[in-house]
């Protein structure tokens, strides 16, 4: 599976309600060195894609107070969510979670 084949995915949690959209993936190494899809950062609104999570405060505690605290606001409906918790529409074959070609009920 490719990057790109999630991002701009709807995200739905298990109970159907809607996350937002995908806006980035992390991905970490397991014991064997192979990378694992493990979270999926999701954004409410457009704007939050636009300030992304790595130039936010919690990120980058330094720097000049107005940046900081601007990414902060724009990033504040965007979260980081468990990949094995989501549900994408349209759905991705191979998708961590669920069936393949589960949706939103």
């Amino acid at each position: 599976m490719r990057a790109g084949e999630l991002l701009g995915r709807t995200a739905y949690d298990p109970q159907g309600r809607r996350l937002g959209r995908v806006v980035d993936l992390v991905v970490r190494g397991g014991p064997d060195g192979r990378l694992r899809l493990t979270d999926l950062v999701v954004a409410r609104h457009w704007y939050s894609r636009v300030s992304g999570r790595l130039i936010g405060a919690e990120r980058h505690p330094s720097g000049p107070w107005l940046i900081r605290g601007v990414a902060g606001l724009l990033a504040r409906s965007t979260r980081q969510v468990p990949a094995d918790l989501v549900r994408l529409v349209p759905p991705v074959p191979g998708f961590p979670s669920g069936p393949p070609g589960g949706g939103p009920d």
